[in-house]
């Protein structure tokens, strides 16, 4: 595999993991904020057993499209736009307090939260056979454990989450807008 390859791949499955995550970022931060320090590492853990589970859950659906050309999955770029479209629309909208503090709920509102990141994974692990599948997870599991670092020190400063919440308003259209652009060039469906 050549650096280009590499470099590629680390780039389109940054962007597929963080442009879904963001969301989960502030409501995980939420949770944290709202429980004991003492339970962050629990709550991390349901947080990160939530992630994986997406994961599989994408990674065996993108299988069983296997059957359908590449180029043809590409259409599915239509989810994220839509997501994008919808976040625009909504992005004055007040966002609800997360009040709950057990690990299931932070297991449960994680994938809940999880659709558009399923509408945006599938066609990215379809995109990309069994060995470069392997970087791209390698590569989640890395911004994974960023991720939970991240929350748990918003989670320390209520401040900067409710600031940050402001600006992932603004910020998800964008980055479903463009995450529809990078399943389109993955899966080849337009050729320029």
């Amino acid at each position: 595999m050549t650096v280009h390859v590499f470099a590629s791949l680390f780039a389109v499955a940054t962007v597929a993991y963080l442009g879904t995550m963001v969301d989960n970022l502030f409501a995980f931060a939420a949770q944290l904020a709202l429980s004991p320090r003492d339970r962050f590492n629990a709550l991390s853990m349901w947080q990160t057993g939530a992630v994986v589970t997406l994961v599989v859950v994408a990674v065996s659906v993108s299988s069983f499209l296997s059957v359908f050309p590449l180029r043809l999955i590409g259409v599915l770029a239509l989810a994220p736009w839509w997501l994008a479209w919808r976040a625009w629309r909504h992005r004055h909208d007040a966002t609800s307090p997360v009040t709950r503090r057990a690990g299931f709920s932070a297991f449960v509102v994680t994938v809940a939260l999880g659709a558009d990141n399923l509408a945006v994974w599938i066609p990215i692990f379809r995109a990309n056979p069994h060995g470069r599948l392997v970087i791209v997870l390698l590569v989640f599991a890395v911004w994974q454990g960023l991720f939970v670092a991240v929350a748990r020190g918003l989670a320390s400063h209520p401040r900067l989450r409710d600031h940050g919440a402001k600006i992932s308003a603004r910020a998800v259209p964008g980055l479903y807008a463009l995450l529809g652009f990078v399943i389109i060039i993955q899966c080849g469906t337009l050729k320029f």
